[in-house]
């Protein structure tokens, strides 16, 4: 549930220039996808006000950005705690 939210996120935040379900079949990097960074930027928005987390900035936390599954395993951790 938390990938495909987040799957609708990425979508909504590219201005449907890449869809959920694109987001959710692809086997490669969201910026590989053509995620820009300005799309980054508006799915941390998005991510940080829908669940209620702080973004990490750093390049740790910029590269969990990039992987919906780790991002979503992240998210449901932080959401147990």
């Amino acid at each position: 549930m938390i990938k495909e939210r987040l799957a609708e996120l990425v979508a909504e935040s590219s201005d449907g220039a890449v869809t959920a379900d694109e987001v959710l079949a692809a086997t490669v990097p969201l910026s590989a996808l053509g995620v820009t960074s300005i799309t980054m930027l508006r799915l941390i928005d998005a991510i940080e006000s829908e669940f209620g987390v702080e973004f990490d900035l750093s390049e740790n936390g910029m590269e969990l950005l990039d992987d919906l599954d780790r991002l979503a395993e992240h998210l449901a951790s932080a959401a147990s705690r």
